[in-house]
């Protein structure tokens, strides 16, 4: 009795889980299905749900409508440099947090904390300001900056590291002859390298589907990054799918590609944070 339960709760788990991966993967095959026709197909009732043969067509328009391969490149600089500075400065942070003593240690972490629980649409206009008077407006900079740290990478940081380090570990260092930094990069840091992993893969895939922040800072198409030479291949008066999916398509590659390579080790740094005691 007990061996048909387990087997049914299988069953069920299975199917569950298939359903969710058809759902997350059926937009991405609309996607690809438009971007290989024309926008028509968006509309077309019934939908047509096998692709098409224009994809290389629309590829070439993309390709010359906007400096989209700068794009892309831009696009990999600045999540890239926001991926390690998440893994790194956050890791930072919440060590300091999690880990050293110093007056006002606990406000300081609950004014972090609560910065969470602020709409980031509202510190759009003087973060602007800042980038304004600092004279990095249309410069990747501007992109890079206010994202290499943030309030949910330092909290995350903190409590791994509070759940993984032990105090012993790092008085025993101390007795040792080290000092602070060689603490966390030598003995801190290598523990908790899975966590800052998965940490610095999300900040480079939030950064590369950023678009309200580069939209209001970029105005050269030079500085483009890939969102928003998707948004610069639609004009006000009409709107191409085929074209817009195409390009949404393309920009969408090196996520995939990201994926393939580093989606195991992703899901081992999320389970080795979960199952610590």
């Amino acid at each position: 009795m007990m061996t048909a339960k387990s087997n049914r709760v299988r069953w069920w788990a299975y199917l569950l889980l298939g359903l969710a991966a058809f759902a997350c993967i059926f937009p991405l095959y609309w996607m690809f299905v438009v971007a290989t026709t024309d926008s028509a197909t968006a509309t077309q009732l019934p939908p047509k749900i096998t692709p098409g043969g224009n994809f290389f067509n629309l590829a070439e328009l993309v390709f010359t409508t906007v400096p989209f391969v700068r794009s892309i490149v831009n696009s990999l600089i600045v999540a890239g440099t926001i991926g390690v500075g998440h893994a790194v400065l956050c890791s930072l942070a919440g060590f300091a947090f999690a880990k050293l003593r110093f007056p006002g240690r606990n406000v300081l972490f609950l004014i972090v904390v609560l910065t969470m629980t602020v709409p980031t649409q509202l510190a759009v206009i003087p973060q602007y300001m800042i980038i304004s008077s600092l004279d990095w407006v249309d410069t990747l900079q501007a992109l890079i900056v206010p994202g290499l740290a943030s309030a949910f990478g330092i909290f995350w940081m903190r409590q791994h590291l509070s759940s993984t380090i032990s105090d012993e570990i790092l008085q025993a260092a101390r007795i040792d002859g080290a000092n602070t930094w060689q603490i966390f990069w030598r003995i801190a840091f290598p523990l908790v390298r899975p966590a800052a992993f998965v940490l610095g893969l999300l900040g480079f895939v939030t950064s590369w589907n950023d678009f309200l922040w580069p939209f209001i800072v970029l105005k050269s198409p030079e500085m483009y990054t890939a969102q928003i030479a998707i948004k610069a291949l639609q004009n006000s008066l009409d709107v191409d799918l085929g074209l817009a999916m195409s390009g949404s398509f393309l920009a969408t590659l090196p996520l995939l590609v990201l994926f393939v390579f580093v989606g195991r080790r992703m899901v081992a740094g999320i389970m080795d944070g979960a199952f610590k005691g």
